[in-house]
């Protein structure tokens, strides 16, 4: 049965008894002195906006919550309000289902049995699906350091031998993908094994 209940902001949300699993990847904090965000202050914002069964993973901005929203734009939103208001600036969000996440844990795993000689694999995680022009720009970007692969709101960069470590963008992708933040495989797989 589908009934209203009101959040910790008082807003009215859509509840049908089933609390669904998120997981937040949050983008540039913990760069430099003026952005510090520890993982016990994610948690404390993320149950301000009356999320549940919160849990960080890492201290590169990875929660997992649970909430009866539906909305990934509103979840996100109301994140990043928490997040402005404890921190004082801005933190971009991206979620997804923890379903989702199982599924970019699978597809880069898949993708990286693809491809031998393999040096890294790094996984951007966007707020919007890219237009299809955009992720051919994208895919078209491979160099002698790799290439990018695009799946609906993920982009892969599959790295070989010609990556030099420590550039942060070495297939000049970052500028075509909007608001993104990225992890290696490893922490995706982690997470995937962890919460989904």
């Amino acid at each position: 049965m589908t009934k209203t209940i009101t959040d910790a902001a008082g807003h009215g949300i859509r509840h049908d008894g089933v609390m669904p699993t998120y997981v937040a990847f949050l983008r540039a904090i913990n760069l430099g002195a003026n952005r510090k965000f520890a993982k016990d202050d994610i948690r404390r914002a993320v149950e301000s906006v009356g999320f549940t069964d919160v849990e960080t993973h890492i201290n590169t901005g990875n929660v997992r919550f649970t909430t009866p929203m539906r909305s990934r734009a509103k979840i996100e939103k109301a994140l990043e309000d928490a997040f402005a208001a404890d921190r004082g600036f801005d933190v971009p969000t991206m979620v997804f289902t923890a379903a989702e996440v199982a599924e970019i844990a699978r597809e880069a795993a898949a993708l990286s049995a693809d491809r031998t000689g393999l040096e890294r694999h790094y996984v951007y995680l966007l707020k919007e699906e890219l237009p299809v022009e955009t992720v051919a720009r994208v895919e078209g970007l491979a160099t002698s350091a790799g290439g990018m692969v695009v799946r609906g709101r993920v982009a892969h960069a599959l790295l070989g031998p010609g990556y030099q470590a420590g550039n942060v963008d070495p297939l000049g992708a970052a500028s075509l993908l909007g608001v993104a933040t990225s992890r290696n495989v490893t922490v995706i797989n982690a997470i995937a094994a962890k919460w989904c």
